[in-house]
């Protein structure tokens, strides 16, 4: 069993930042992936970031927030984060931690193209203009 547990949302002005965490007690596999998805009212749920692990640490990114968001993790603690900057009223959304088994050979793409097994409980992040 796999739990994912995210937090730091919150509300900010456009041009500000946030950073979020996801905690992840247990674990998909010996190879797995996280990521970031993000879902708006009315909207699809969407990728925005992902990261294979164990890996080099590489990550992959939405076009949408690439340049903007950094997505990072912390081995000691098994958790990931993710930085936003620059945010945007679009941004607005309920911020998700997902997690998945990944197949030998695969990468933080592959991880991005992903649907989670595991999903957390969601962070919402309000960005006003």
């Amino acid at each position: 069993q796999v739990l994912l547990v995210e937090s730091g949302g919150g509300s900010v002005q456009s041009g500000g930042s946030l950073r979020l965490s996801c905690a992840a007690s247990g674990s998909p596999g010996s190879r797995y992936c996280m990521g970031w998805f993000r879902q708006a009212p009315g909207e699809e749920r969407e990728a925005v970031a992902a990261i294979a692990i164990p890996g080099d640490g590489s990550t992959s990114y939405a076009d949408s927030v690439k340049g903007r968001f950094t997505m990072s993790k912390d081995n000691a603690k098994t958790t990931v984060y993710l930085q936003m900057n620059s945010l945007k009223p679009e941004d607005t959304a309920t911020y998700y931690c997902g997690a998945k088994k990944r197949p030998f050979g695969s990468d933080s793409y592959y991880c991005l193209q992903s649907t989670p097994d595991y999903w957390g409980q969601g962070t919402q992040v309000t960005v006003s203009s």
